[in-house]
């Protein structure tokens, strides 16, 4: 029986080509995930590795503040204690934070999360073994600085000129005495590097005489477990975290393993729905090779084969198909790790360069998933074949579907789609987003019942489509219908692959677009401002420059926001300080009780919604337990309508600033005189001293910052959907071809009385289009209803969400699924028009 499935391949291997190629896809992505995710991973550790190679001993300050008690300080006393020990080759005190270095624009010359900056540490040799430098010397004076060589390129600057930067406050100088290397993946994937003598990256970075951490190398022979517990018992108790560079290369290593396989487990995702796509085409292609060699399968049944050797030969043949298709699956998924690392640091992700590592284990899962999920689909097919009686089979080509098979199906089916629709009824009551792993069991089961229903569907489907087509297609599309009507079960399955894709693209289209609109409401809801002026690195913004900007000729308000966490009651809230007289000028606040005026010190106002959830009213006293240990007991002055400038609470900076490590500005909204905003943008800019740190944005600029990220989400999600998409078209091709084979006879007594060449290649065409519609008919239909009902998870969260049915999108959408099925059928078309006559009707 293996003899008979290798030759049953090898005589068919055209006709499993597309089958071939719906394995080799789905292989790839899987194969590409895992080679992806072991490459990051291994680059990661190689980056952290050599980091790592000197540290015997991390040592690091466990409260890190400017109030610290002196014996809890990582100072030069602590390092000097650490270096008498016996054992310890070289200590390395290193100070580290954010640096934002102008570019040639004055915009920051690195990303925002990877700009940083730290110390230079000389030994001996007056070199630093961390940061080698290529060009130029070390920092040693608090004017100079040394950058990497892509940050340095992107300055303009050359060793002796002068570098622009900022850390927290206003724009400095430096001149540039040399370049380094570094194996940071942050600097590697578009961060940038400034280094600074000790002393001067203390007084930017950090406090003046204390360290972050101190890198403690030992000397050869030395026990690393031993010296990390004398470094531990030399120091103060509990004051500082000690770890060993084992520990610490541990520790990094599981930070490493969570982050790339939540990468790994969101694409292995998309080759799932990738591989269930293809299932339909593995089933489809071997329940119709079943049917054209129901002859040959009777006559082994004759000569003695019985079914279980029937199945096997089947299941054997699509092994193989699936062995040869995923080693070539596995080839290409090389290709995809690649694509996938350029398209993720494209977008931002930050990943480091690094060989493709290509472990046995994702090897043989690749291959295994490619093989196991064609024999599973081959499965089914193969219990059909083994149950044709040998005379029946020999009597007739192929016997149609029984009629108990499709309405057991449909009752199976109806019970499904209730069952689901039931389910995401019930998401739609619920008022929070716990329910979804509810709602994505409901989706499963909507779709699996629709999938189920689908040869029930078609029938009235096909059958409008061919009556409102009837006029311009005539006998091509009538005869098109029947072909397609003629197994249900084979349209519906061709068919359900493309929906599949469709549904799930539609519906987080959907609600990608209503979230997006959604946040379009946000902002003109609420801010007035015309731009809003934060720090680039979070850190937030020194208070002079809201009362520089409020003194720039045409701007008529500059209004400081900042803000603290609180407690009451054991409830966490924010409040927001403010000049309430002046916040009306910046944003839309409208006030339910009380006024602006009536928020001084000594009283706060609340939100309408916050004030109905504590219970407070105008006169009420608000104990709050700020996070510092002390506390206040404002009385409420005035209740606002919940607003998205605000928080919870407003109340004057007077209340605030106390418990507030450093007195700093979240946001400075700004709000230009009339007919002056456009060109205001670019005074702000340069009354800021072109300071790359800060970051001015208008409301347009707000909104595409949060609706860009709903959009390269969207993107995201439309390319790895499109593998299952691809294979979907795949399927229609495959289906289209072997039809054309199955009905080579029929095809020729067509021609033979009249039916010209160009009729058969429009009737393979129009079936080909009515699988395809039906498909993307079925796929928007249900992911609109799955975005309507899973969308209560979001509106429970997000009050601005509204759903949204773009229907151009939607559009677009059956329009590919139109051209999908032209292009589809154009190989089969042609092949079924150049068959001839006479050899047609005589083909067995």
């Amino acid at each position: 029986m293996f003899r008979t499935a290798l030759r049953n391949l090898l005589a068919h291997k055209a006709r499993l080509m597309m089958t071939a190629l719906a394995v080799l896809l789905g292989t790839a992505f899987v194969s590409g995930t895992l080679v992806f995710s072991d490459s990051v991973g291994s680059a990661f550790r190689d980056k952290m590795s050599k980091s790592l190679d000197d540290v015997a001993v991390s040592v690091t300050a466990g409260r890190a503040t400017t109030a610290m008690k002196s014996e809890d300080a990582l100072d030069s006393r602590v390092v000097e204690s650490v270096r008498a020990l016996p054992g310890v080759a070289f200590v390395r005190p290193s100070v580290s934070g954010t640096v934002m270095v102008a570019d040639k624009e004055n915009n920051p010359a690195g990303s925002e999360w990877g700009s940083s900056g730290a110390n230079f540490v000389p030994g001996a040799n007056g070199k630093d073994s961390r940061y080698p430098i290529v060009k130029g010397r070390g920092p040693a004076a608090e004017g100079e600085i040394v950058l990497d060589a892509k940050t340095a390129a992107k300055t303009g600057a050359r060793v002796g000129g002068t570098v622009r930067l900022a850390v927290d406050g206003p724009v400095m100088a430096k001149k540039l005495v040399g370049i380094a290397e570094t194996d940071d993946p942050k600097v590697s994937a578009g961060g940038s590097l400034a280094l600074f003598d000790t002393a001067t990256a203390q007084k930017l970075l950090g406090v003046p005489g204390q360290f972050d951490e101190l890198i403690v190398s030992a000397t050869p022979g030395t026990d690393q477990a031993k010296l990390t517990a004398e470094v531990r018992a030399a120091l103060p108790k509990d004051a500082f975290r000690t770890q060993s560079g084992k520990e610490l290369a541990a520790e990094e290593s599981t930070a490493i393993d969570k982050e790339t396989s939540s990468i790994r487990n969101t694409f292995l995702a998309f080759a799932g729905i990738a591989l269930f796509v293809g299932v339909f085409i593995i089933a489809n292609t071997f329940t119709m090779l079943i049917a054209q060699r129901s002859r040959e399968i009777a006559l082994l049944r004759a000569v003695g084969a019985s079914r279980r050797q029937v199945v096997r030969s089947v299941l054997i043949e699509a092994g193989l198909l699936g062995l040869a298709a995923s080693a070539a699956g596995f080839a290409g998924g090389l290709g995809v790790a690649t694509g996938l690392r350029a398209v993720l640091n494209s977008a931002g992700a930050g990943l480091p360069d690094g060989p493709l590592v290509i472990e046995p284990v994702s090897a043989l899962t690749a291959l295994g998933v490619g093989v196991a999920v064609t024999v599973l689909a081959a499965w089914l097919p193969s219990r059909k074949a083994a149950k044709i009686a040998p005379v029946e089979a020999l009597a007739a080509a192929e016997a149609p579907p029984a009629p108990r098979g499709l309405l057991v199906r449909n009752a199976l089916g109806a019970v499904l789609t209730a069952a689901g629709g039931a389910v995401m009824l019930y998401v739609t009551t619920l008022k929070d987003s716990d329910g979804l792993e509810i709602a994505m069991a409901g989706s499963a089961l909507t779709m699996a019942g629709v999938i189920v229903l689908a040869p029930l569907l078609s029938r009235p489907f096909v059958r409008l489509f061919a009556k409102a087509t009837g006029r311009l297609t005539g006998v091509s599309g009538k005869l098109a219908a029947e072909n397609a009507l003629r197994n249900p079960r084979r349209t519906a399955a061709t068919a359900s692959a493309l929906m599949i894709g469709l549904a799930l693209m539609t519906g987080l289209t959907v609600v990608a677009v209503s979230a997006d609109q959604g946040v379009a409401k946000m902002g003109p809801q609420d801010l007035t401002a015309d731009y809003k002026v934060t720090s680039a690195h979070f850190g937030g913004l020194s208070t002079d420059i809201a009362r520089t900007l409020a003194k720039e000729p045409g701007v008529t308000a500059a209004v400081p926001l900042r803000s603290i966490g609180f407690q009451s009651s054991h409830s966490p809230a924010l409040v927001k300080a403010a000049d309430a007289a002046s916040i009306g000028k910046v944003a839309d606040v409208r006030f339910v009780s009380g006024s602006a005026a009536d928020v001084r010190e000594g009283t706060v106002a609340v939100s309408d919604a916050y004030a109905e959830e504590r219970g407070l009213k105008v006169g009420a006293t608000l104990p709050m337990d700020f996070y510092d240990g002390k506390k206040a007991t404002p009385k409420v002055a005035a209740v606002y309508a919940e607003n998205d400038v605000l928080s919870a609470v407003l109340a004057t900076p007077s209340l605030v600033d106390p418990h507030l490590e450093k007195v700093r500005d979240d946001e400075v909204l700004v709000k230009a005189a009339p007919g002056k905003a456009g060109e205001l943008r670019a005074k702000i800019k340069q009354t800021l001293g072109g300071n790359p740190l800060i970051k001015v944005q208008s409301q347009e600029d707000l909104r595409r910052s949060e609706a860009g990220d709903i959009d390269d989400i969207l993107y995201m999600m439309y390319g790895l959907l499109g593998m299952a998409v691809v294979i979907a078209i795949v399927g229609v091709v495959n289906t289209l071809a072997m039809s054309v084979f199955e009905r080579t006879r029929e095809i020729g007594m067509l021609r033979a009385i009249g039916l010209a060449r160009t009729g058969v290649k429009q009737m393979v065409r129009l079936e080909s289009v009515m699988i395809a519609m039906f498909g993307a008919v079925l796929g928007v239909g249900v992911g609109i209803f799955l975005a309507w009902s899973g969308g209560h998870l979001v509106r429970s969260s997000f009050p601005q969400y509204s759903m949204t049915v773009p229907w151009g999108r939607i559009a677009v959408f059956l329009l590919l699924a139109l051209a999908v099925g032209v292009l589809a059928a154009v190989w089969p078309a042609r092949r079924a028009a150049k068959l001839n006559m006479l050899e047609s009707i005589g083909a067995q």
